[in-house]
């Protein structure tokens, strides 16, 4: 790994106190949680620390009406009665004005949009975001009051798709200016000049982008737990977006993109995009902020700015979930034991420097 990478996993807290830290409301919103066995064993991780999460509908069969979308719903709140499952409807050519209405009665406000081929469970995605059908859909949820969020890549280099795909979000923030649309897992700086540049456009930040470069997955034996899409990339990309985070900026809202999948799977010849970080992402998301001296920024980067941005107070009504977090050194799990397999564990085996208070 990285020397930069490595600091993190270093016991600052022996020359320097924190006290413990509460955050009220935590939300992860872009989340794979995956469906049977797999929903069992990675549920908990996430109705643990966080309040809500944005949950991705990227499954097989993907969830392409309403009434997957609640059957999926229901399934997660009866696993689960302390989390709340925020879900998205799967975009694709034949969604109808009728689907999308009902949607909305339901409590289902965003729409994701996957290029078809991009990523895992893409496969039924959009062959052409800016056809006339996407765009006269998308014209109707603009209306309906959907938030738009887009897994941003191109058919590309691997390491350009995500800047080359910012014509597509600038023409869409162009064309919709009501409408708000989310840069889903920044991990590009350049990325950074559009947020700024449209009022209706947003981002979503992952633990893994701020905290790792291509080097750290590639640099030495290969690490295919570090494998996922849009890719991680470069040290200056890295630098920015975790200056990004740091700073809590007002139209970037954490999530997670944890993203689990069996080793026996993540071990082949095929290896899927994806990177399991549920178990320990506030906990080293802490220890990052405390290392920089920002943790007054941690609650708007973790909660207030998505609170606000995704209007989620209508959601959230009076809840009141507050997770702890502590200044004590713990090792994180290698992995999540999964029917005979396991799912590998974001920094497993490393120490973080703050532990979640058992309970919350």
């Amino acid at each position: 790994m990285s020397a930069f990478f490595e600091r993190f996993f270093d016991d600052f807290t022996k020359s320097r106190e924190f006290a413990d830290i509460e955050l009220l409301n935590p939300l992860d919103m872009h989340l794979h949680l995956r469906q049977g066995a797999m929903l069992e064993s990675v549920l908990p991780f996430s109705a643990r620390s966080f309040a809500l999460g944005v949950v991705m509908p990227n499954l097989n069969p993907p969830i392409t009406t309403t009434a997957l979308a609640v059957d999926y719903r229901d399934e997660i709140m009866r696993l689960s009665e302390d989390f709340t499952p925020f879900m998205t409807l799967y975009l694709h050519e034949n969604l109808s004005l009728e689907e999308l209405k009902e949607a909305s009665v339901q409590g289902i406000r965003i729409l994701k949009l996957y290029p078809k081929g991009a990523t895992t469970g893409s496969e039924n995605g959009v062959r052409e975001v800016v056809s006339e059908r996407i765009l006269e859909i998308l014209s109707l949820a603009q209306d309906l009051g959907f938030i738009l969020s887009i897994h941003g890549e191109s058919n590309g280099y691997c390491m350009d798709r995500e800047f080359e795909f910012l014509e597509v979000y600038e023409f869409l923030a162009r064309s919709f200016p009501r409408l708000k649309i989310i840069i889903e897992h920044m991990s590009d700086r350049r990325s950074l000049e559009s947020l700024e540049k449209y009022e209706n456009l947003y981002a979503t930040l992952t633990l893994h982008h701020i905290l790792l470069s291509l080097d750290d997955v590639l640099g030495g034996l290969m690490q295919p737990d570090l494998f996922c899409k849009p890719m991680i990339k470069t040290p200056s990309d890295r630098d920015a977006l975790l200056l990004c985070a740091l700073s809590a900026h007002p139209k970037v809202s954490f999530g997670s993109d944890s993203a689990p999948h069996l080793q026996s799977k993540k071990y082949s010849a095929h290896a899927p995009g994806g990177i399991f970080s549920a178990p320990i992402a506030l906990s080293v998301l802490a220890s990052v902020f405390a290392h920089y001296d920002r943790l007054e920024n941690l609650q708007s980067f973790v909660s207030d700015n998505a609170r606000k941005n995704y209007a989620l107070d209508s959601v959230l009504c009076d809840r009141r979930k507050v997770v702890r977090l502590t200044p004590k050194m713990w090792e994180i799990p290698q992995s999540v034991a999964c029917e005979n397999d396991a799912i590998s564990v974001l920094f497993g085996g490393r120490k973080s420097a703050f532990r979640q208070i058992e309970g919350n």
